[in-house]
């Protein structure tokens, strides 16, 4: 197997529009609840709109920083397996990076199918000249995933590609670290208006705001029922946009979802984000790329 191109490529900016969007309780970018990027949020709605707690605005003597909401566009996946790309279509955009024609040669360029791995986001983040910092506990795979359902099926053609990754990721100016990674360390990281990319264990997350949750094991068309047990473990991307001190809660984009932002509590988002299956893979995305 061949390594992987490590050249860099020097991207156009420019935002590109989100439209089609339906009308939901959850906030979008558009509806003004958002901050610029790299502030704390201090946009307010419409006037005398009755907002759900955690989105109401911070006490003004409250410490800068108690409340982030950074406006990153939201991104729909389109299949069961592009969550991480959608994610990377959404942080690339919120940068002024996103150009579709490019995203769709860089992928080509890195060889990337149907099966992504945290580290090929830390690549495709590199493809396009990104800053970043991935933040792992596993520095390559985890032969104990071998034996669960959501790895086992690509796992013996994965194995080598993935470890190839992680041990020429040096060479390559793609910065992996085995470390841990505190809320707090996430916290000052949105504060500064950066973003991350995170994955989570579906199955454990859940949105505060959402009726019902999201089945990811089974993206059946429009109209269909999904009849799929919750595994074990299903491993899903998201992207973290904020947070609010005062309620206990972290807001984050599902790309399972074209029309909201979520939002859980931090102890939800710690029993997802540290699940097995995981290796607590995080990575740092910095607005100054």
């Amino acid at each position: 197997m061949t390594g992987p191109r490590c050249r860099r490529k020097h991207r156009p900016s420019g935002r590109q529009g989100q439209s089609g969007a339906r009308a939901s309780k959850h906030p979008t970018p558009e509806t003004g609840w958002t901050a610029r990027r790299g502030s704390v949020a201090a946009g307010g709605g419409t006037e005398g709109q009755d907002l759900p707690s955690q989105f109401k605005l911070r006490n003004p003597a409250a410490p800068a920083g108690d409340f982030v909401q950074l406006p990153v566009p939201i991104i729909q996946q389109l299949y069961h397996w592009d969550c991480g790309l959608a994610c990377s279509r959404m942080v690339l955009r919120y940068l002024g990076q996103l150009d579709d024609s490019e995203f769709e040669s860089a992928l080509r360029e890195l060889r990337l199918t149907k099966s992504i791995w945290t580290i090929d986001l830390a690549y495709l983040m590199r493809h396009f000249g990104v800053r970043h910092r991935f933040c792992t506990q596993t520095l390559g795979v985890d032969k104990g995933y071998k034996n669960q359902s959501f790895y086992r099926k690509h796992f013996d053609t994965e194995e080598t590609r993935v470890n190839q990754l992680f041990a020429q990721a040096k060479a390559c100016k793609v910065l992996v670290e085995k470390c841990t990674v505190s809320v707090q360390d996430i916290q000052a990281h949105l504060a500064q208006g950066h973003v991350a990319i995170v994955l989570v264990n579906s199955g454990v997350l859940h949105c505060d705001l959402c009726s019902s949750p999201v089945k990811y094991c089974c993206f059946a068309p429009s109209g269909h029922r999904c009849f799929c047990r919750t595994p074990d473990y299903q491993g899903h991307f998201i992207v973290l946009r904020g947070y609010n001190r005062a309620t206990g809660c972290i807001f984050y984009n599902n790309p399972a979802y074209a029309d909201r932002m979520c939002s859980t509590s931090l102890s939800n988002f710690e029993e997802a984000r540290t699940s097995y299956g995981t290796d607590e893979d995080i990575l740092f995305v910095y607005l100054d790329s």
